[in-house]
This record gives C-alpha cells, sequence and structure tokens, in this order.
C-alpha cells in the first residue's frame, strides 16, 4: 500500500515550538489512495504504512512529525508487509505461467486465462496446487475436454467452492463414480456450490425409502439433481416420497425418476388427485394408472381437467367410464384435444356410435384416439371401403376398431392371403362383419391356420365364412390338441365351432366321458 504523506513544516519549527505555533503549523495529514490498496489486504489485521526511499532515523523522525510514537513493532510490520510485496510481485509471473499452463491444456486461450484471472480474483489467492487437484479430480470422473472447458467457462467457482471436495468425494467413492459426466456436468454447471450441502444424506433418504442400492445411480442420473435434490430439504423429500408410497412410491420412482423434480405441493398432489377424483377414490386404481404411465404426472393438472372434461361433454361419457378407458389406456391424456380427440370422436359420432357404443369401442380400441390419420387410419380406412365396407355405418367403425390393433402393412397382407386362397372381397367383408378381429391378426400366423384346415384336417377353405372365429384360436394350444384328440373318438366329421368354442373344463370333462360310452356300446353289441 502506497501512502502519500504530506507534511507543513515551519522552517523555524523546534521541539519547544510554542502553542501559537501548533496552532499555526498543524501535524502532517496521512492519505490512503483507495486504488492503491494492495490485494494483499486480505491477509492484515490494521492500516498499513509504508515508507518507502527513507532510512531508519529518518522514518523515526517523520513519526515523531506526525504525532507518533516511533514502534519496533510498527516498524518490524512495516517492513514486513513491504519484503512482501516484493517478493509476491517477483514471483507472481511464475504463478501466472503455472496457471496459464494449467488452463491452455484444458482448452483455454491467453487471451481467455487472463479473462478467467482478472474476473475471478479469488483464483489468484488459491494456492496453484489445490487448483491442479480440484482439475484432476474432475477429469477422473470423465468430466474431459471441451466439457470441463465449458463447466469452468460457466462456473469458476467449480475449482475453488470447499462443498465441492465433499461432493467429490461422495460421487468418487460412494456411488463409485457411476454418475454419468454429462449429469455431474449438469449439477455443478447448474447449482450454487453452497447447494451441495447435505447431498450425502438426501441420497441415503432415498435407500432409506427402499430404492434399491442397484436401482441408486438409475435413478440419480435420471433426475434433474438441482432440482429433485440440492434445492429440496431432506424433509420435503421425505414428504414427497410418503405421499408417493399410497400409489406404489418406489416403484414409481425407480421406472420415471424425474417425479422427483415436481414439487409435493404444487404439482404432485393436484395432478394426483384429478385422477384420484376421478377413480371414485379408489387408491388402488389410480396407483395402476401411475404404474402403467408414470410420465402421466409429467402434464399439469389442468391438462388433465381439461381432457376429462372434453370426454364428458363431447363423447357423453360418465367419469366412471373414463377412468375405465384411463385405465385400459392411459395414453389417452396424451392425445391432443384439437388435432386427435374431437376428430376420432366426432367420427364415431358420424358412424351412428352413441355414447354407449363410444365407450365400448374405446375400451376394444383406444389405440384409435392416438393413431396419426395421414400415416396410418387413412390408408385402413381405404382398405376397407375397397372390400365393401359403406361410409358412415357401425360396421365401418367396429372394422377401423380392428385395424388400429394392427399396422397397414399387416391390414394389406390379410387381405391379400384372402384373395389368394380364393376369398372374394364379399367373403373378407362377409367374415370380417360376423368376426372384425380376423382384420387384425399376423398374416403369418393366418396363413399356418388355414393351412393346417386344409392339408392336415381336410376340411374347405369356405367353412371359414360360417365360422371365421376359427382363425382366432392359438394352432398349437388349441386347435391341433383338440382336433387331435376329438378324431381318436369322432373321426373326421366334426363342427368346427363345436370343437373349439366349448370351454377348456367342458371339453377335459366330455374327454373323459365319451371313452367310458364307447366301452358300454361295445360291451352292449357284445351282449
Amino acid at each position: 500500500m502506497a501512502v502519500v504523506l504530506t507534511m507543513s513544516i515551519n522552517p523555524f519549527f523546534s521541539s519547544a515550538s510554542s502553542s501559537l505555533s501548533r496552532a499555526l503549523n498543524p501535524p502532517p495529514t496521512l492519505q490512503y489512495p483507495v486504488s492503491s490498496f494492495s490485494p494483499f489486504h486480505l491477509h492484515g489485521w490494521f492500516s498499513i504504512v509504508k515508507f518507502t526511499g527513507t532510512r531508519h532515523s529518518e522514518q523515526r523522525l517523520l513519526l515523531a512529525v506526525v504525532g507518533l510514537r516511533p514502534s519496533k513493532h510498527m516498524l518490524i510490520q512495516c517492513n514486513t508487509v513491504n519484503s512482501t510485496s516484493n517478493s509476491s510481485i517477483k514471483h507472481l509471473p511464475d504463478m501466472e505461467i503455472m496457471f496459464f499452463s494449467l488452463f491452455q491444456e484444458i482448452g483455454f486461450d491467453k487471451r481467455e486465462c487472463e479473462l478467467l484471472l482478472d474476473n475471478n480474483s479469488v483464483l489468484r489467492f488459491t494456492p496453484f496446487e489445490s487448483i491442479r487437484t480440484r482439475v484432476l479430480s474432475l477429469q477422473h470422473l470423465g468430466i474431459n475436454g471441451l466439457a470441463l472447458y465449458r463447466l469452468i467457462t460457466k462456473r469458476p467457482d467449480v475449482l475453488t467452492a470447499e462443498e465441492i471436495d465433499s461432493l467429490i468425494c461422495f460421487v468418487r467413492d460412494d456411488l463409485e463414480g457411476k454418475i454419468e459426466p454429462a449429469q455431474l456436468e449438469r449439477l455443478l454447471k447448474g447449482t450454487d456450490p453452497r447447494f451441495f450441502m447435505g447431498f450425502e444424506g438426501k441420497v441415503a433418504l432415498l435407500l432409506s425409502h427402499g430404492i434399491p442400492q442397484e436401482k441408486l445411480a438409475h435413478v440419480l442420473n435420471n433426475v434433474n439433481l438441482t432440482k429433485a435434490l440440492c434445492l429440496k430439504s431432506a424433509e420435503e423429500i421425505d414428504r414427497t416420497i410418503t405421499f408417493l408410497n399410497r400409489f406404489g412410491g418406489v416403484n414409481l420412482i425407480v421406472r420415471r425418476p424425474a417425479i422427483l423434480n415436481y414439487d409435493l405441493d404444487s404439482q404432485l398432489i393436484p395432478r394426483i388427485g384429478v385422477l384420484f377424483q376421478l377413480s371414485g377414490g379408489d387408491e388402488v386404481a389410480t396407483g395402476t394408472v401411475l404404474q402403467k404411465l408414470p410420465a402421466i404426472l409429467a402434464y399439469s393438472a389442468e391438462h388433465l381437467k381439461d381432457h376429462v372434461e372434453f370426454l364428458r361433454s363431447f363423447a357423453g361419457l360418465s367419469d366412471q367410464e373414463i377412468f375405465r378407458i384411463v385405465l385400459v389406456y392411459p395414453n389417452v391424456f396424451s392425445a391432443s384435444r384439437k388435432r386427435k380427440l374431437h376428430p376420432r370422436i366426432d367420427f364415431l359420432k358420424q358412424c351412428g356410435l352413441n355414447s354407449n357404443d363410444i365407450f365400448r369401442f374405446l375400451i376394444k380400441a383406444p389405440l384409435f384416439l392416438s393413431l396419426s390419420f395421414e400415416e396410418n387410419l387413412a390408408c385402413k380406412l381405404v382398405f376397407l371401403v375397397k372390400i365393401g365396407y359403406e361410409n358412415r355405418t357401425k360396421e365401418l367403425a367396429m372394422a377401423m376398431g380392428a385395424v388400429t390393433r394392427t399396422s397397414c402393412k399387416n391390414s394389406q397382407e390379410v387381405i391379400g392371403l384372402f384373395l389368394n386362397y380364393g376369398f372374394s372381397c364379399d367373403d373378407i367383408l362377409a367374415m370380417s362383419k360376423k368376426h372384425p378381429q380376423i382384420l387384425q391378426y399376423n398374416h403369418e400366423s393366418l396363413e399356418e391356420k388355414m393351412d393346417y384346415l386344409i392339408e392336415e384336417m381336410g376340411r374347405e377353405v369356405g367353412e371359414l365364412l360360417a365360422f371365421p372365429a376359427f382363425l382366432g384360436y392359438k394352432l398349437d394350444g388349441r386347435i391341433k390338441h383338440r382336433y387331435e384328440e376329438k378324431k381318436k373318438i369322432l373321426g373326421e366329421g366334426m363342427s368346427l365351432n363345436k370343437l373349439l368354442s366349448v370351454s377348456t373344463e367342458r371339453f377335459s370333462m366330455k374327454k373323459k366321458i365319451n371313452p367310458v360310452l364307447m366301452i358300454d356300446n361295445i360291451n352292449g353289441s357284445e351282449g
């Protein structure tokens, strides 16, 4: 610190000056220019007076002039600071060279290094070895190259903040470095270091609530760590998980860790509350919906309410019916009301379906609400019209419900297969009206069953016109098994309907009874 000493001394001044001369010649004053304040003020405990270009005897004289008593402590302090300043200035270039070398390895150029040091003075007062160790620790955790450059540019205090030491140790040792580098970079870049306090305890809280140890890294890598842990108190995290436990908490969190990002009072409770009310207060059913689609909690309570109100008012559905549809297909909330829900429900209405019909349709074919019209539904509609379905009829709606569960390509293959086996478009239309599901079956599976019907069972393919549901039964699990069993008893001529439509229990009973009847008949004929 440079001190400007301004003195006004009477040339006739002596130690025996009168009070009048002291009044006319006041003591000298000290001026401390703020602009010249040395950075070493951080280590001092009182204002420092620096005498430059003066001998020891002259310093004593000047002290007497300004009204100060010579002090050994004062002189030693002045000399010490002067020595430290000169020593620091002498070695400062060497420190900067080390900083520049380190930062250039990371990717900073000379100008960026200067700006970094000028704008973050704490770096100059942090031991170089400490900064170097911090850089190596970050690199050890996978934050290298451009990622490290971005992090330091955004958050220079990542190199100096004491709170980061415990975080790095915890991630490296306790979590075994399983936090993905990109996730760790986001955490360090987006969080003030003071919020890292208690991070370890909050992670331990997740384990205490039942998050499996082997799933912990998965959870931590798929949440916003700043929102989910750093900015929330341990009490809030505890309340959140306790509330979610009513609806399958741990499983929900493991399947959708981002749930922890949401605020309990303003987001989770209102959103789950909409579903809970719609279910009639059924926690188990509400939990089932959440388990099927945890991502449903990403939608606001207002979004959920608007969808429910649309289905009430436009489709004419009751809350109970709406919840049953949601239970089958929670993604109904993902469909745009304007672009998908409204035109799809309107189509069903134009086909003559009332609210009860619409409910039954959506329970069986909820995908109809979400599929793209241009890329999916339009081409299927063309197929159906080509084989004879009339527009705006219930039959067309039922057929559309069936084909929503298969791809356009498979629908085309199915119709082509029937044509190849000799069926006409009228035949396909008649069969699909009796059993609309034939339009959704896999074409390869249909071909296997038709071949077995003709080649192994010796039947005519035309029998499918009377009983198209034959194509819906499993070939190995039902058709082959029952045919082989009945053939031993009844021979070849048996009704396909009676063979397959009877329940497994009744079929088993008949299988036990029929051999006894045959033995009795044989014995009777012998008598």
